[in-house]
């Protein structure tokens, strides 16, 4: 069978998700593209990791939200540059990859991806089961005791029956994706705004008073402000880092560079100021209502004691974290699971392998993985991702200028111009080793400590400073030759 994409006759000897997209399959104008931000941003483990950003970070609750400002719109401006070749050839990342890494240096890269969209598929999982979690138990009015690591009977049940649920709506395809993501994306902020509701009244009105000096940090200065401001800023940057990689995966269905240009900005900043105030506010009047700082909304609506609200959240935060799943974690780890076989590894297959490995890393997500602290776990991912958009962007953007070889990138024999050597590229893997190990190092290694916020940029820096002189080199070598 062979697949017509313009003027390209490409052989279908491909996964059918790593094909290009065609004509007709490019129809997301910026609503949609700005839904995918808004099911990015929308998902339990966000929220708590934005409510924890406001508490351990010892800064102001102005220094925090101006922060996450910032990021959001630093981060637009990071996957428009990285989706645009999505948008020029409808090619999801695991392919674009091969244009700097080669064939084999792609699958490296692609299943260093997939690994991080599987951890997070597993973590957000596990999420949205506490919301169902919650509802059974308002139900019931059953509170069991005994734990298996960390996790009830209850708490069990309804993380397989999400996990199910979740496998259903998957199969149905992307073009069944688009019109889930429009549907999910507004229900978030109707529970977020209904819950802020519930606790303005029983705080008696006076919520918004006192969130300021709950959120205030009488102990820092101008030194601690802005380190704590960095340090906010890398960890969102890091939490974003996986679809800055892949937002060719995304973008491929952009009708034009416009569309995407467009939603990416109404739907990131948009998205980011919006959820964050809300989770800013809501955690405020956790304080004022409850007398304890809980940065997971399933704990205030537990509180709230309302089997209506319970219900509502519990559907609307299931939703949401299906959107993000989709967005950030199951289509990535599809691809990149689908580019190390492509002959043999179709959509679902990947798919079912996708969600088995997630199935465990949610399942330890409370007795382990939890433990080591969000943060650190956040920026060690980002950290592990950041020297690939170095590579990319300076690949596609100042070694390739933009234009690339369809026909070769689907080529895995010798003759493509992306076979390098022995379908590897070493300069790229060597890049980023280098980038990858120095960024990770800022997140453990006491000495570099202070580079924290920074270890994402300096990961990509180096990816792509290196990438572009070891490439620069070998041209040099190939002139001199001839």
């Amino acid at each position: 069978m062979e697949k017509y994409i313009g003027m390209i006759m490409i052989q279908d000897v491909n996964s059918d998700s790593l094909s290009p997209t065609k004509k007709s399959e490019k129809s997301w104008k910026w609503f949609e593209v700005s839904n995918i931000w808004a099911n990015d941003i929308q998902s339990l483990f966000g929220y708590t990791l934005v409510a924890s950003l406001f508490i351990n970070y010892g800064v102001t609750g102005w220094t925090a939200f101006f922060a996450l400002i910032v990021a959001g719109l630093l981060v637009t401006f990071l996957v428009n540059i990285s989706g645009k070749a999505g948008v020029d050839y409808g090619i999801p990342y695991p392919v674009l990859a091969r244009s700097s890494m080669g064939v084999n240096g792609a699958k490296v890269s692609a299943i260093i991806r997939a690994v991080v969209a599987v951890f997070w598929f597993g973590v957000q999982t596990y999420f949205a089961s506490t919301a169902l979690h919650l509802l059974i138990t308002a139900l019931t009015g059953i509170h069991l005791e005994t734990k298996f690591f960390g996790i009830d009977a209850i708490g069990w049940l309804s993380f397989f029956v999400v996990w199910i649920l979740q496998m259903v709506i998957f199969s149905k395809g992307m073009s069944w994706v688009s019109k889930f993501l429009n549907f999910a994306a507004p229900f978030v902020y109707i529970i977020m705004i209904g819950l802020l509701v519930v606790l303005w009244s029983k705080s008696g009105g006076d919520l918004f008073n006192v969130a300021n000096n709950i959120f205030s940090n009488k102990g820092s200065d101008l030194s601690s402000e802005i380190n704590g401001f960095f340090a906010i800023l890398g960890t969102m940057i890091a939490y974003f880092a996986a679809v800055m990689i892949n937002f060719s995966d995304f973008s491929r269905y952009a009708k034009d560079n416009k569309s995407m240009v467009i939603g990416n900005l109404v739907g990131l900043p948009f998205n980011m100021v919006f959820f964050s105030a809300l989770a800013l506010l809501i955690t405020a009047g956790s304080v004022v209502v409850f007398g304890e700082k809980l940065t997971n909304p399933m704990d205030i609506v537990e509180k709230a004691d309302s089997t209506i609200l319970s219900l509502i959240a519990a559907i609307t935060f299931f939703t949401a974290t299906v959107g993000i799943n989709l967005v950030a974690n199951f289509i990535p780890a599809v691809n990149g699971i689908s580019n190390l076989a492509p002959k043999k590894l179709s959509f679902k297959k990947s798919g079912v392998i996708t969600s088995l490995f997630a199935l465990i890393i949610g399942a330890f997500w409370v007795s382990f993985i939890s433990q080591v602290g969000i943060s650190p776990i956040v920026n060690t991912l980002g950290a592990t991702l950041a020297p690939l958009y170095g590579i990319l962007v300076v690949d596609y953007y100042f070694i390739k200028k933009q234009k690339l070889n369809i026909d070769a990138l689907y080529d895995e024999s010798e003759n493509s111009e992306y076979y390098y050597d022995k379908s590897w590229n070493k300069n790229t893997i060597i890049a980023f080793s280098i980038g990858a190990i120095f960024s990770i190092c800022t997140v453990w290694v006491d000495a570099l400590s202070s580079l924290n916020g920074y270890g994402w940029i300096i990961g990509a820096i180096l990816g792509g400073i290196i990438h572009l002189g070891l490439a620069k080199n070998v041209t040099e070598e190939q002139l001199a030759f001839n």
